[in-house]
Formats: structure tokens, C-alpha cells, sequence
């Protein structure tokens, strides 16, 4: 059986993957992944649309709406300015997300006993209630089209526990640090988020993955990246543009028959 390619310039594109004259809306767009995504898809003729608690910029193809994922109204009032602008949502990145950056309170990062309770719940309502809301409202709209995308972004740690031992470097250097719970609990509830939204809307023809990706390098003192590497069967942390391609995967029409399904992309780490 023969399956037609398109040509364009000096390269073959095919159908399966062409996600042209879509809309897309992807949270945290503004971020080092979630730029990554919008440019990404806009690039092959996406209609962007970025969702984000910073006020971002429009560029070609990626139109930015100032959104508080953890606020119903403030997603429903984007979603329809989209519905109005662009067109109804095919696809949804959830990828909007908090954990604990390197200057964080010394409190976040001591012993688990003692974490506090407000920063578990800062960080569940953007990773979870915000997925959970943007998919209330956004899916909601593609299941009223018969035909959507959702993909929830995770992490190697919400699959495995933290190794604490990458961090020892700052433990040597007198620091009390332990990557804190939050982060993972969050990820972990995206992966059966994913599952139970992909039965759900399975016959509204809305398919629902996670896409779980390992760490991404940004430039981590020496002692983190040798300890983390040397833990990588591949031997290097993602480059954020690699998580690009899985992505296109499960946005178009290549994935038609995936769902409910969590793509690693993880450099094998979670393979040993």
C-alpha cells in the first residue's frame, strides 16, 4: 500500500504529522519548555495560543493570554477569546508547572517532616488543579468538536522516587537540601489523570497521554550534571527540544490510535 508524501523544499514531509492550520493552547508557555512547544508548533503551522501567569509576548503563529491556570474563570474567559480568534482548540498542552527552584526557602527543601504545608498546596494547585481545570474547560470545548489532543506533561519523578544523592554536592558545600515531596505527588497525579480523562472522552474522539520527560539541562552547576549524568544510560540531561518531537507525535494524526498511554522520554533512565 502506497502512502503519499508531500514535498516541501528539499525535504518530505508526511501527512501523518502535519498539524497545519491546528489551534493549539499551551499553558506555561513562557517557560524554557513550554517556549520550546509553542515556537515548535507554530513552526509547523500551529495557531498558538499560550496560556501563562506571566504576560508574554505575541510572536508568529503564538498569541499570549495573561491566564491563572488555578482560576476556572480566568481559563474559561481565554478559552473563549481563542474560540473567537483563533477557532476551537485541537490540541492542549498541560504543561504549566511549579517546583522548587534553586533559591529556594530553606524551609522547602529541609527534611520531609517538615515540609510545609503551604508550598504542597501551591504547588498541587498549578500541577494538578491547573491541569485539571484546563481540561474541564478546554477539553471540554474539543469534545464538543468530536476531536481533540490533550497531552499532560510529567516527570521521571512522578515515576520514580528523587535520587537525593544528586544533590549531595549541596549537602558537602553545608546546606540542608532534600528535593521535596510536592513535585512528585503532583506528577504522579498527572499520570492517572491522563488515564481516567482517556476513557472518559475516548468515544468524543479526545485522546488523552502524558508525556513523562527526564530532566532538562538549563545550565546546573558541574557537580549536578556529572552526578546526574553518570545516572543516564545516555549519559546527558534532554535538551529541551527534544522534547519536541514526541509531542508533534501526540498531537497529530500519527497517535490516532493512542491514548490513555504515558510516552517516556527519559534518555533510559527509568529503564535501570
Amino acid at each position: 500500500m502506497r502512502r503519499d508524501l508531500a514535498r516541501e523544499g528539499n525535504s518530505l514531509t508526511d501527512p501523518l504529522f502535519d498539524l497545519s492550520g491546528r489551534v493549539a493552547v499551551v499553558t506555561g508557555g513562557t517557560g524554557q519548555l513550554g517556549a520550546e512547544y509553542a515556537s515548535g508548533l507554530a513552526e509547523r503551522g500551529v495557531r498558538v495560543a499560550v496560556f501563562d501567569i506571566a504576560a508574554g509576548e505575541a510572536s508568529d503563529g503564538v498569541r499570549a493570554y495573561q491566564v491563572d491556570v488555578t482560576d476556572r474563570a480566568s481559563i474559561e474567559e481565554a478559552e473563549r477569546a481563542v474560540e473567537a480568534e483563533l477557532g476551537v482548540p485541537h490540541l492542549l498542552v498541560n504543561n504549566a508547572g511549579l517546583d522548587s527552584p534553586p533559591d529556594a526557602p530553606a524551609e522547602d527543601v529541609g527534611p520531609f517532616e517538615a515540609y510545609p504545608e503551604a508550598s504542597f498546596d501551591r504547588v498541587m494547585d498549578v500541577n494538578v488543579k491547573g491541569a485539571f481545570l484546563c481540561c474541564q474547560v478546554v477539553g471540554a470545548a474539543m469534545a464538543r468538536e468530536g476531536r481533540g489532543s490533550i497531552i499532560n506533561i510529567s516527570s521521571i519523578y512522578g515515576l520514580l522516587s528523587p535520587v537525593q544523592d544528586l544533590y549531595e554536592f549541596r549537602r558537602r558545600g553545608g546546606e540542608q537540601f532534600v528535593k521535596p515531596v510536592a513535585y512528585s505527588v503532583s506528577k504522579s497525579a498527572i499520570l492517572n489523570l491522563t488515564r481516567y480523562l482517556a476513557t472518559y472522552w475516548a468515544k468524543a474522539g479526545v485522546r488523552v497521554n502524558t508525556l513523562t520527560l527526564a530532566g532538562v539541562w538549563n545550565d546546573q552547576p558541574p557537580e549536578f550534571l556529572e552526578a546526574y549524568n553518570a545516572r543516564v544510560p545516555m549519559g546527558r540531561m534532554l535538551q529541551a527540544r527534544e522534547a519536541l518531537g514526541p509531542l508533534v507525535f501526540l498531537a497529530s494524526d500519527a497517535s490516532s490510535y493512542v491514548t490513555g498511554a504515558n510516552v517516556i522520554v527519559d534518555g533510559g533512565w527509568s529503564a535501570w
